[in-house]
């Protein structure tokens, strides 16, 4: 959890990289050799840069992990624009990088975010004498859904006249209720089984541009020696999961609670449509295994009403998926109303976590 909220901190420090990059660049080129008219663009190489994110957990236990595909561009005029690929989480291991995924960033409703900025070259006059110039630069950060206004110090470093460096100059705190994110905070504490995730997290970077038409050249980046560089494979460039793959990502789309019913209905509403088009990406790359569409209620009215009505949302999903071109052999469906609580049906809240759709596999029979 706290992980993600390190993340949330990369990504403002990314983007405030990228805006003094822009800057960087901007300068470089018109008052360097070139003239303004002349200028090109430039594109940031993700494969020299880094971007790095700490997260603490049970207060004292820090984790340093990472966000591996990148991209960005910087055009003449002074507009940046950098992407994150949030289904790129690195935390070193394949059930935390899906629990960081579907659980707090919901990747399956906003799988990217992104940094946008405006610099004035006017502003980086002297960084063609000076190569190095520190600055506290403004960006917009689009996380989530939601677009936050921020700032970042950086510094931005002219490696060569067709390549600049642009790092964080000390790590940036990022607060994860700015982009709605503190219940899924709760989310990651309870799959994971930790508690005390600090809302707040530090991240450090070191992005790479290169002038459009020049040919990338190796730079060593300040994180490259503890850190792999680079783009890495996400879920959507594999062709299949391993059994392990499968049970980690089926057992964490069962806690997202992102399949909704109408009241005391089992019609899907439309809000399930991304969480669904998941599991069926899922289920399409698992197929030695079948899946169990379970469905729960809360304790509310006779158990025998709450068997029916979780057996018909069960069913419902299931079809859903069939529909959607799983095969009918992969996927089967059972309803065990209040049985199985996940917790006491005391409260509004408790209750609607009882209120559940989870996916189990097993082997398929020969």
């Amino acid at each position: 959890m706290f992980e993600v909220v390190a993340f949330w901190q990369k990504l403002r420090a990314k983007a405030a990289a990228f805006g003094v990059v822009l800057a960087a660049l901007l300068g470089l080129l018109i008052f360097g050799s070139q003239t303004a008219s002349a200028a090109p663009n430039w594109t940031l190489d993700p494969s020299a840069s880094v971007l790095t994110y700490q997260s603490v957990k049970k207060n004292t236990i820090v984790e340093t992990n990472k966000i591996r595909n990148i991209t960005g561009t910087l055009s003449s005029a002074g507009d940046a624009k950098i992407s994150f690929d949030l289904n790129s989480v690195d935390t070193g291991v394949d059930l935390r990088n899906v629990r960081m995924r579907f659980l707090f960033f919901e990747t399956f409703t906003y799988p990217t975010a992104e940094v946008t900025a405006k610099v004035d070259p006017a502003a980086f006059a002297d960084l063609a004498t000076k190569r190095r110039v520190k600055t506290t630069l403004p960006f917009r950060l689009s996380l989530h859904g939601v677009d936050k206004d921020l700032e970042a110090s950086v510094v931005v470093t002219m490696i060569s006249d067709t390549q600049v460096s642009v790092a964080s100059e000390a790590p940036v705190a990022v607060h994860v209720e700015d982009f709605g994110l503190l219940p899924n905070i709760d989310k990651l504490q309870q799959a994971a089984n930790v508690t005390n995730i600090v809302p707040t997290a530090s991240v450090s970077f070191d992005f790479v541009f290169n002038a459009e038409g020049a040919k990338p050249a190796a730079v060593q980046t300040v994180a490259a020696s503890t850190t792999e560089v680079g783009p890495v494979a996400t879920d959507a460039a594999k062709s299949n999961f391993n059994d392990e793959e499968c049970l980690n990502r089926f057992a964490v789309l069962s806690r997202t609670g992102a399949i909704y019913f109408r009241q005391a209905s089992a019609r899907l509403d439309a809000k399930s449509r991304p969480l669904l088009a998941e599991v069926e990406s899922v289920v399409g790359k698992c197929p030695t295994l079948k899946v169990e569409v379970s469905g729960y209620t809360d304790s509310d009215g006779s158990p025998e009403a709450n068997k029916a009505l979780s057996e018909r949302r069960a069913q419902a999903v299931a079809d859903a998926l069939v529909a959607d071109g799983v095969p009918r052999s992969q996927i089967s469906s059972a309803g065990y109303g209040e049985d199985k609580p996940v917790a006491a049906n005391d409260t509004p809240k408790n209750k609607a976590l009882n209120r559940r759709i989870e996916f189990s596999a097993t082997k398929l029979a020969n």
